[in-house]
């Protein structure tokens, strides 16, 4: 089934960019155009995409700990392991 008109791409061809390490609907604009011109499959992709196991998701998400602010506005950093 077509995901992007404009571009005639598929399911397995977003599954098969994702499989490659695509994990956002940016990265597959990148590697094959779908949604970069009406937008109007970005939904569908980012469906296709889910929240599944993503290597560099994980990667992120380790790196991407939020800094607690207290009410005072002092800023504490994560501790390190």
């Amino acid at each position: 089934m077509y995901v992007c008109s404009c571009f005639g791409i598929t399911e397995a061809q977003v599954r098969k960019h994702a499989d490659a390490g695509a994990c956002t609907p940016r990265q597959i604009a990148s590697a094959c155009k779908a949604g970069t011109d009406c937008g109007g499959c970005v939904r569908r992709i980012q469906a296709l995409l889910g929240r599944g196991d993503c290597a560099r998701r994980e990667l992120l998400d380790q790196r991407q700990e939020p800094a607690a602010v207290s009410a005072f506005g002092d800023v504490s950093l994560p501790e390190a392991a």
